[in-house]
């Protein structure tokens, strides 16, 4: 008989379509629940919880030093994993329904500079061959297109279209979306082509962006790159292709792009998604509204 945290796996890998990683992460936190249930009640399980049981849960996560977002996550997965069982009919009270994420701090994230995004591409050296193109290559797809990490390692060669001078990215859930490109971009990637065939072997051809030894990149390696490249220009404490991304978003809202154009251009479901960007370009809407207000020359 399939038990209830079968059928939830069956049901975030066929029917949410989530990643490996956001898979196993779910079901790590369900599994660290119900560890935690049976070390208080050995006769506990899962479908029977109340409340009080998943506070009890909560309180331990908290007197041992878990942050209050490592928490939240936690219960999100646990959220997720109750509507399921309600869903299904395998429960009838969804014990966390009215439960209350706790409190975090706002992190603001602070994009690249226009400044440090010319001295990465001007003053790294990256030499005329696999490696150093290639290197250049996935800086520059990830500031003049907003792409998740996760999207890069997947693009495919077919999904760039020479002739449209555009790029389709698989995104979150399967969902695809079609990104233009700038000229650099197309003149950058055509280069990566050439001395991408160029390898001896290549162990996957549909993947686009490759290691020296033509296998898929990993996740480590990508953001090692970023970090170390951007390490050489900025004394910022976070490099990371998840600011990359931020900085194009925020790059794009300073030089006029409405929010829904770069809603689109993230892949994001709505527009709240998007709207945490929205604080760097009103940085620089309050110094331009400063610099350019009568009032405020006097």
């Amino acid at each position: 008989m399939i038990t209830s945290q079968q059928a939830y796996r069956d049901y975030l890998q066929k029917e949410k379509n989530y990643s490996p990683h956001t898979l196993m992460a779910y079901l790590n936190d369900v599994a660290e629940f119900e560890s935690f249930l049976k070390v208080h009640d050995a006769d506990s399980v899962l479908e029977t919880v109340n409340y009080s049981q998943v506070r009890s849960w909560i309180v331990s996560l908290v007197e041992n030093g878990i942050s209050n977002t490592s928490v939240n996550r936690k219960m999100s997965s646990l959220k997720s994993f109750y509507k399921f069982l309600l869903k299904s009919k395998q429960i009838e009270v969804n014990p966390i329904q009215k439960h209350k994420s706790l409190k975090t701090p706002k992190k603001v994230q602070i994009p690249f500079s226009e400044k440090e995004l010319d001295m990465v591409f001007e003053e790294n050296d990256y030499p005329d061959d696999f490696e150093g193109i290639r290197n250049r290559l996935i800086i520059e797809l990830f500031y003049t297109t907003g792409m998740r990490r996760a999207e890069l390692i997947a693009l495919e060669a077919g999904n760039y279209n020479v002739y449209a001078k555009t790029l389709k990215v698989l995104g979150k859930r399967n969902k695809e979306r079609i990104l233009p490109l700038l000229e650099c971009t197309v003149a950058l990637l055509n280069r990566y082509l050439t001395v991408r065939s160029r390898l001896n072997t290549i162990e996957n051809k549909n993947l686009l962006i490759l290691n020296k030894n033509g296998h898929k990149v990993s996740e480590s390696f990508v953001y090692r790159l970023i970090n170390d490249y951007f390490s050489t220009v900025s004394e910022k404490t976070k490099k990371s292709p998840h600011v990359l991304r931020h900085t194009f978003a925020t790059h794009l809202l300073n030089n006029g792009a409405d929010l829904n154009s770069v809603k689109e251009l993230l892949g994001h479901a709505s527009l709240s998604s998007t709207q945490i960007y929205t604080h760097s370009s009103l940085a620089e809407l309050k110094r331009v509204y400063q610099d350019a207000h009568p009032r405020n020359q006097k």
